[in-house]
C-alpha cells in the first residue's frame, strides 16, 4: 500500500495535453521545407539537366548507358537509342537508360 502512494507521490500532478495546434502546424511545415530544399530540389534539377542532355545527344555521342557500359550512338529513334558497344556489338537502349556524356564531370548535389 506505501508502495502505490509512493509511486503517487513521485508522479506529481497530471500534465494538460492542451497544446497549441498552430505550433504543430508550423514544425510540421518547417520539417517539410527542409525536407524539400535538402533533398527534393537538387534531384529535380539534376533531373532536368539530365532530360536536357538527352534530348540534344545525337549521333557519334559518347554516353554512358545506365549499368556503366561506354557506348557511341549510332542511330536515334522516337523512344530509343541504337548504341555501339564494340566495333561488331550495337545494342537498341531506352533513352531513359541514359545516364549521361563520357567525360562530364560526376557532379554530387549537396
Amino acid at each position: 500500500m506505501t508502495l502505490s502512494r509512493m509511486a503517487l507521490a513521485l508522479a506529481g500532478q497530471a500534465q494538460s495535453s492542451d497544446q497549441n495546434p498552430f505550433a504543430s502546424l508550423v514544425l510540421m511545415v518547417v520539417i517539410f521545407s527542409i525536407f524539400y530544399f535538402v533533398l527534393i530540389l537538387p534531384m529535380r534539377t539534376k533531373q532536368k539537366k539530365l532530360e536536357e542532355t538527352i534530348k540534344a545527344l545525337k549521333v557519334n555521342d559518347k554516353v554512358i548507358v545506365s549499368p556503366g557500359i561506354f557506348a557511341t550512338i549510332v542511330a536515334v529513334d522516337e523512344d530509343a537509342f541504337h548504341v555501339r558497344v564494340d566495333e561488331k556489338t550495337k545494342l537498341k537502349v531506352l533513352k531513359s537508360a541514359i545516364a549521361g556524356l563520357q567525360g562530364q564531370p560526376l557532379t554530387t548535389e549537396k
